[in-house]
C-alpha cells in the first residue's frame, strides 16, 4: 500500500493528514475552512485517493496559514507515499468542464516543483475565503510533492466552479499521473533511473 502519514506542527498550525493513494475515494476533512473541506472531499472523491486531515489553526487571522500549511502537508504525504515513484506512469493531464468553467491541469512527478499558475478567479473571495490563496495552496504542495503542475482556466464566469474544476481536474490528472503502468511496474519512469 502506497499511504503517508504527515503529523505537522508549527505556532499557526496542527495537522494531521493520512494518504492512501490505492484507496477508495474516502476522506475525512476538518480543516477550519468550510471551502477547503469541500476542495478536499471532492479531491480525494475524484482520485479515489483515501484522505484524512485534521487541522487546528489560527482561523481567528484568517485562513492563509491553515491553506498554505495543508498544503504542504499533503504535498510531503504524496512524496513520501511515491517513494521512489517505481513503476508510475509519471504524467498526467485533463480538461475538466466544471458547467460553464474549463480547466486544463497537466502534472510531471518530475521530482521538481514547479507550478505555472494560469486560473483567471473574478471574485477576491468566495464565502469567506480568499481566492488569492488557492495559489498558496498549490505552491505549498507542489513544492513538497516535488511535481510539476500546470493549471490553466480555459474559460470560466463562477469563481466557485473555476476553483472547484480546478481542484477536480488536478484530482484526475494526479491519479493517472501516480497509477502504476504494468508495463514498466519495476522501472523508474525516467531515462535519468531517478526522479
Amino acid at each position: 500500500m502506497r499511504t503517508a502519514e504527515i503529523i505537522r506542527r508549527t505556532a499557526e498550525t496542527n495537522i494531521a493528514l493520512t494518504l492512501n493513494l490505492d484507496g477508495t475515494g474516502k476522506s475525512e476533512i476538518s480543516t477550519g475552512c468550510g471551502f477547503l473541506d469541500h476542495m478536499l472531499t471532492l479531491f480525494a472523491s475524484h482520485s479515489r485517493f483515501d484522505l484524512y486531515v485534521k487541522c487546528a489553526g489560527d482561523t481567528y487571522v484568517d485562513y492563509h496559514h491553515t491553506v498554505e500549511d495543508i498544503g504542504i502537508a499533503l504535498g510531503k504525504a504524496f512524496n513520501d507515499a511515491l517513494g521512489d515513484k517505481r513503476g508510475i506512469s509519471r504524467y498526467g493531464s485533463v480538461i475538466l468542464p466544471m458547467d460553464e468553467a474549463l480547466i486544463l491541469t497537466a502534472v510531471d512527478v518530475s521530482g521538481r516543483g514547479h507550478l505555472e499558475f494560469d486560473l483567471n478567479i473574478p471574485s477576491a473571495q468566495i464565502g469567506d475565503f480568499d481566492t488569492e490563496l488557492v495559489e498558496e495552496f498549490f505552491l505549498g504542495f507542489i513544492r513538497n510533492a516535488a511535481i510539476t503542475l500546470h493549471i490553466k482556466s480555459l474559460s470560466g464566469k463562477n469563481s466557485h466552479h473555476i476553483v472547484e474544476g480546478a481542484f477536480k481536474s488536478l484530482a484526475r490528472s494526479f491519479k493517472a499521473a501516480v497509477a502504476i503502468d504494468e508495463a514498466f511496474n519495476d522501472e523508474i519512469p525516467s531515462t535519468k533511473g531517478v526522479l
